[in-house]
Order: structure tokens, then sequence, then C-alpha cells
């Protein structure tokens, strides 16, 4: 494919400032780096939401105003909210509210458990630990929901059960194709480590005709893996969720600075970026007058 979806994952739910004093928190600073990740390229804006002290939320209220100053900006990027709260400890109940509440376009669903955290040698103790612990009626939960109100799942997977897992999902006509899979490497523990071996292997077990594209955690792997995902003929996701550094130990200014190299990548190996129209047409969204609701 000649067009590519870069998504920019503007916050996340584990690192904050003290990562990097430019990642944005509160709901101005995270409407202003959406706006400016899509001026510089970026076709789908990943929305997490924090509370006033800056800890991850899912209160529908924030992600209403996020969406909401997005929109009253003339911003038509896809927005993609995140159900990714589990790992601070969020319901499943409220990590899914804003499906009903705010109809986004795209939502993110993990698609099964996992264990993720690092060992560290000199503590002798795991450090970053979490557990994301979900059913099978859960995950038919979130899928029912999703198909229910028009929301497309941005399938996360972070190994091969989980792609088994969407393959029982489909089996079982919860998941309406084409679908939006995103492969996340790089996360210490049950998540596939950064390498183009593994990479390769994965999307060769994808369903067929899925939309795919790669997360790299972490400044080492992410541009390289990137790289990869493109001569594979995938799509990219950036942004100080996933990587808070523009190059070796230079912390980026912003998330806009991170698009702009990503962009540049792109034309290197001969693509081009795909416009939030030419997104919407490639996912078979349904467009941005349906998406979520402003005020």
């Amino acid at each position: 494919m000649d067009k590519v979806i870069i998504t920019c994952a503007l916050t996340g739910a584990q690192q904050g400032k003290e990562a990097n004093p430019n990642l944005p928190t509160q709901p101005e600073e995270i409407i202003q780096q959406a706006v400016d990740s899509w001026r510089a390229g970026a076709s789908i804006i990943h929305i997490h939401a924090r509370d006033r002290h800056n800890r991850p939320t899912s209160e529908v209220g924030i992600f209403r105003q996020i969406a909401d100053g997005i929109r009253t900006r003339r911003c038509d990027a896809v927005l993609n909210l995140s159900t990714g709260g589990a790992i601070a400890g969020l319901p499943l109940e409220d990590r899914i509210a804003m499906v009903p509440a705010l109809l986004p376009e795209i939502a993110s669903f993990s698609a099964g458990s996992g264990m993720m955290g690092r060992w560290n040698p000199q503590k002798a103790c795991w450090e970053r630990q979490f557990n994301l612990v979900q059913s099978y009626d859960d995950l038919a939960f979130i899928a029912r929901t999703m198909l229910k109100h028009g929301t497309k799942p941005e399938m996360e997977v972070y190994d091969l059960g989980m792609v088994n897992n969407i393959d029982m999902l489909l089996e079982a006509a919860l998941l309406k194709p084409p679908l939006l899979i995103n492969l996340v490497t790089g996360i210490p523990g049950q998540s596939l480590k950064p390498t183009v071996e593994n990479l390769a292997y994965l999307v060769g077990r994808l369903p067929e005709d899925s939309c795919w594209l790669i997360s790299s955690i972490g400044g080492r792997n992410h541009w390289r893996m990137m790289a990869a995902a493109l001569a594979m003929g995938g799509h990219v996701r950036t942004g100080l969720e996933d990587n808070v550094y523009i190059e070796k130990d230079d912390l980026a200014r912003d998330n806009a600075q991170l698009v702009e190299k990503v962009v540049g990548l792109v034309r290197l190996v001969g693509r081009e970026p795909a416009t939030s129209a030419e997104t919407r047409a490639l996912l078979k969204l349904r467009g941005s007058e349906q998406s979520t609701r402003c005020t």
C-alpha cells in the first residue's frame, strides 16, 4: 500500500511529566498537541484522559471535553479513544463507558490478558508490574458494545495468543472486518520482543485483509521497528505514550515533532501519509460527522 496511516498516541496511562515535561496531561494540553500532530501528518489521534491530578481516568466528561475541543478547532482527525485504563485499576464498565456516550469512530480493545513487568537484578525484585486480566465474557462484552454503537475496535495484540482470541471473536461474529490491529512490541513481560523476525511471524498469522500497525515502546527500538513495518506495507504509531525521545538522549519537544519525523521516514521509503479522509476510506469508518459528538 502506498498510503500510510499515522497514529499519534499523545499520552498514556503510565508515565507522566517526570518522563518528559512536554507530555500532555491536562485537556487543553492534549487538545493543542492533538491538533498540532494532525497538522504535522497524523490522521488518527489516540487519546487517554487524565484527571486534574494527572492520574489516568475514564471519566466520560473529560473525554468529551478533549474530543469537543479538538473538533471545535476544525481538526478532522479520526479519534481513537482508549479503553485501556486497566493498568490504573479502572473497572471495565468505566473504561468502556465512553463508547455509548461519545460514539467514537475507533476505540482501543486489548485482545486478551497478559502480565507486564521488569526484573531488576540490582534490587532483586519485579518493577512496574501489572496484570491485564480479562475473561472471554469480558472480551465479548467489549466487542458487543463497540459493534452495537458502530465503533471500530483497534485490537491491541501483545502476543500470538491474542491473535487466536481475535480468530474466536470473528467466529462468534463479534468483530466486523476489515479489522484494525495494533501489534505492540517492546513492553517488558508478556509482549513480543521488538524484532523484525517477531513482527513478520505475527503479521503472517493475522486474519485475512487485516489493516495492521506497529507500536514499539521505548526510544531504543521505536524507529527501527517503524521502518521495518513501513517496508512490509504496514502502518505506524508514534507519540509520547510510546517514546519520549526524538533522538538518543534528546527529549521530544512535543508529539508533533515525533509525527514530523515519521512523515519523513514514510516518504523516505517511497510512501505517503494518509489523510483523515483516506484513513476513513481504508478502514471503512462512518465519517467524522457521525463520530465523537461535539457541543
